[in-house]
């Protein structure tokens, strides 16, 4: 019985469809879908696996997945729309859109700042629930009401979760829609993609279970340099999981994917990430979702060369909030922007080569550097793409 269930690949892309194959046989992929469009056009659609516990069901073109910090490629994507209307302007203070995040000395932080995660408010200030974290008035409120773990604009640290709440917030101070609301009909609908901030209860029967593979031994300095900057009591610790609220399989509660969590919860596929990415940098089927000049100024970087990423310990670089290509994130390399998530996900563009791109699986994997699935399928296309 084959390993996939949809196999759609254009001659010379065949290389992606091997790589995948490779993992699927092995087992690193249990179930997973690879999209690549270039220059405009979808040149792979690659499903297969199970969907499972047990690898009975298969994973299927159907099959949706958590995309964990895949969504934030999505929310600086929806504040980008808001730039270019005429809604938002990046080096404007936050504070001029959302009066009350100015508390605790964050006025003057720009839009720009917060979303290059430079705010200093990598979680919130005292104990919350899961409860409380999935609504989102409380959230909110909590973070205009936190001071920042750093001098805000000093240094930038990953805020692993409650940047989705920062920027989801602008969103809805301009709009007066909630930034599913206005991912839903601003970006989804036009393409006729399926992707979710907050999905509907109708949807849920559709979404893979999230697993892990058992964490492997790393040499001790790694595991040491893991444990500092990840493990108990760490800074990173917090921003991870907003002070414990979202513990061990959260991720696959109902009503963790039902509420709008922009940093984490997106539920998708790989052929709707790469869509976006594409309309993002191109036309597709008549779309395109940014102008140019406003895809570089979101996409120029507001990280000094070199600084450390004060919760993930080595040098990243954001633009307005997009991930950009570093040593840490290759991507198909110069010019490449996206984002990953925990485990493994991927959605990136590169216009230099008009290469969008995404990876979503549900299967979970610990690395320290590049996860071998992902840099295997992109390390594929790119080939392929140069011997177009």
């Amino acid at each position: 019985m084959s390993l996939l269930t949809v196999d759609v690949v254009a001659p010379g892309w065949e290389p992606v469809r091997d790589e995948f194959l490779t993992h699927l046989s092995s087992g690193l992929d249990r179930g997973a879908s690879i999209a690549v469009r270039h220059k405009g056009e979808l040149v792979v659609d690659l499903v297969g696996g199970s969907r499972d516990k047990e690898g009975n069901v298969p994973y299927d073109a159907n099959t949706l997945n958590v995309i964990f910090s895949t969504t934030k490629g999505i929310a600086a994507l929806a504040v980008a729309m808001c730039v270019e209307r005429g809604l938002v302007d990046y080096n404007e203070k936050m504070a001029t859109y959302w009066p009350e995040f100015a508390a605790k000395g964050k006025g003057e932080l720009t839009v720009a700042q917060v979303l290059a995660h430079r705010a200093g408010v990598f979680t919130v200030e005292g104990p919350i629930t899961l409860e409380e974290a999935l609504d989102w008035d409380t959230v909110t409120s909590r973070l205009a009401e936190t001071t920042p773990f750093f001098a805000p604009n000093s240094t930038h640290g990953y805020h692993a979760l409650t940047y989705g709440w920062l920027a989801g917030e602008l969103i809805r101070r301009v709009t007066g829609r909630s930034i599913g609301d206005f991912v839903a009909s601003e970006i989804v609908a036009p393409l006729g993609v399926d992707f979710w901030i907050g999905l509907p209860e109708e949807q849920e029967h559709r979404v893979a279970h999230l697993m892990a593979h058992p964490i492997p031994k790393f040499p001790p300095d790694i595991a040491k340099f893991m444990n500092d900057f990840g493990g108990p009591g760490s800074e990173g610790a917090t921003a991870l999981s907003l002070n414990g609220a979202f513990g061990p399989g959260a991720f696959n509660k109902r009503e963790v994917h039902a509420a709008q969590i922009p940093g984490a919860n997106g539920i998708s596929n790989a052929k709707s990430l790469a869509t976006i990415y594409a309309a993002v940098i191109g036309e597709v089927n008549g779309v395109r979702l940014l102008g140019e000049e406003t895809l570089r100024r979101a996409t120029t970087s507001e990280t000094p060369v070199g600084e450390v990423d004060r919760i993930l310990g080595r040098a990243t670089v954001f633009g307005k909030g997009y991930m950009l290509h570093s040593e840490r994130n290759k991507y198909a390399g110069p010019g490449s922007f996206g984002h990953d998530g925990a485990g493994g996900s991927v959605a990136f563009a590169q216009p230099s080569r008009q290469l969008a791109m995404s990876y979503v699986m549900n299967t979970m994997l610990t690395v320290y550097d590049e996860d071998p699935r992902r840099s295997g399928y992109i390390n594929a296309a790119v080939k392929c793409a140069d011997a177009e």
